[in-house]
């Protein structure tokens, strides 16, 4: 895998964790129960962001050890592999309390990467 394909999986990482958080603000964890369309929009966010990690290189995930990479891929084989069972507090628990962090941590190593302007 090439420095320039990881590059574009950070960016997609960073895309629909800030589409998941911008599509959370205002929303409570009730709204996962009563609107299906928001529980599929933000299940199936959370499993790209997982998806696009699970494809990084080793050595990108090993550059950056303050993001928890096996959680991140875990909770996408759980969304895809356990999609009957999906939990609904830990998938709100990830779009409040891990998105976010994850979004800053993933703009901020965009920001260094070679041909990024600040």
């Amino acid at each position: 895998m090439t420095r320039r394909d990881d590059s574009i999986r950070l960016r997609h990482m960073a895309d629909h964790a800030r589409k998941a958080v911008d599509l959370s603000q205002g929303r409570t964890r009730g709204d996962l129960d009563s609107d299906s369309l928001y529980e599929l929009a933000m299940t199936r966010l959370v499993e790209v962001i997982g998806e696009a990690a699970m494809r990084l290189s080793p050595e990108t995930r090993a550059r950056y050890p303050d993001i928890p990479w096996p959680e991140i891929i875990a909770a996408r084989n759980r969304l895809i592999h356990g999609y009957d069972q999906i939990n609904k507090n830990i998938l709100w628990d990830i779009l409040q309390l891990d998105l976010p962090f994850l979004l800053r941590r993933l703009d901020e190593i965009i920001a260094e990467l070679p041909g990024e302007s600040a």
